[in-house]
C-alpha cells in the first residue's frame, strides 16, 4: 500500500548495493540520511560500523530494527537531535533532489561529521539519456512514481551543477563517478565520439560522490 508520498514499500528497501564501496571501511560511525527501511544500514552496519539512520517516513519503524539509531523526523528537523563531530561517514543516498534546500542540509551536514569524516551521495542525473531523448525528441518531461523524474524530486543535478553543489556548502570533492549505465547502441556511440565525448554522462542514471568539508583558508 502506498504511503503518503504516494511510495509503495519497495521503493524504501533498495539495498544500494552499489553505493557500498564508496563508504569508507574505516568508517565507525555511519549516519544514513534517508535510510529508508535500513537495508543500506544494515550492510554497512554488518562491517562493524554503528550505524544510525534518518527517516521521514513510516518505514523508519522497521528501520529501527535493524540499525542502532533512527530519528523518525526529515532531516531538516533532526539537526538538534544529532551529536556534533560524532560521524565519519553521513551517506545521502538519493535524498538531496527531495530537498527544498539540499544547500543548507548539507551545510548543517557539516557540523555532524568528525574532523576526518566524509560525506557519500549519490545523485540522479537528470541529462541521463532516456530522459535527454524523452526531452529533445519528444518534447516529454513526465513525473512518474519512482526514477529520475519522480514526482516528489524537487531538484535537479548535472555533472557540472554537482561540483558548484557541493563547493558552494564548504566541501571538497574528491571524487564523482558515474553509476548504473545501461547499453548503449551503435548510432550513440558514433554521435558521441563525433562530439568529442560530449555525452558521455548521459550513459549515468546516478552520479556517487565522495566530498569532505573544506579546510579553513
Amino acid at each position: 500500500m502506498p504511503d503518503s508520498n504516494g511510495k509503495n514499500q519497495d521503493y524504501y528497501r533498495n539495498p544500494r548495493p552499489e553505493m557500498m564501496d564508496f563508504v569508507p571501511s574505516s568508517a565507525k560511525t555511519v549516519l544514513d540520511v534517508g535510510c529508508g527501511a535500513g537495508a543500506f544500514g544494515a550492510a554497512i552496519k554488518a562491517r562493524g560500523a554503528e550505524v544510525w539512520g534518518v527517516e521521514p517516513s513510516s518505514v523508519a519503524e522497521q528501520a529501527a530494527q535493524r540499525l542502532d539509531r533512527v530519528i523518525h523526523l526529515p532531516i531538516e528537523d533532526a539537526h538538534s537531535v544529532l551529536p556534533p563531530r560524532y560521524f565519519d561517514c553521513i551517506v545521502f543516498n538519493d535524498v538531496l533532489e527531495h530537498l527544498l534546500d539540499p544547500w543548507a542540509v548539507l551545510r548543517h551536514a557539516r557540523d555532524w561529521l568528525s574532523p576526518e569524516g566524509l560525506l557519500v551521495a549519490s545523485i540522479p542525473n537528470i541529462r541521463h539519456l532516456r530522459e535527454l531523448k524523452a526531452l529533445v525528441l519528444s518534447k516529454q518531461w513526465d513525473y512518474s512514481e519512482e526514477g529520475i523524474l519522480d514526482a516528489s524530486h524537487l531538484r535537479f543535478f548535472t555533472i557540472a551543477s554537482i561540483p558548484k553543489l557541493f563547493s558552494s556548502c564548504g566541501y571538497d570533492l574528491l571524487r564523482i563517478r558515474g553509476i548504473n549505465s545501461g547499453p548503449v547502441g551503435w548510432k550513440f556511440r558514433l554521435l558521441n565520439a563525433l562530439t568529442a565525448k560530449v555525452f558521455d554522462d548521459t550513459l549515468y542514471m546516478q552520479f556517487a560522490c565522495i566530498a569532505r568539508p573544506s579546510l579553513p583558508q
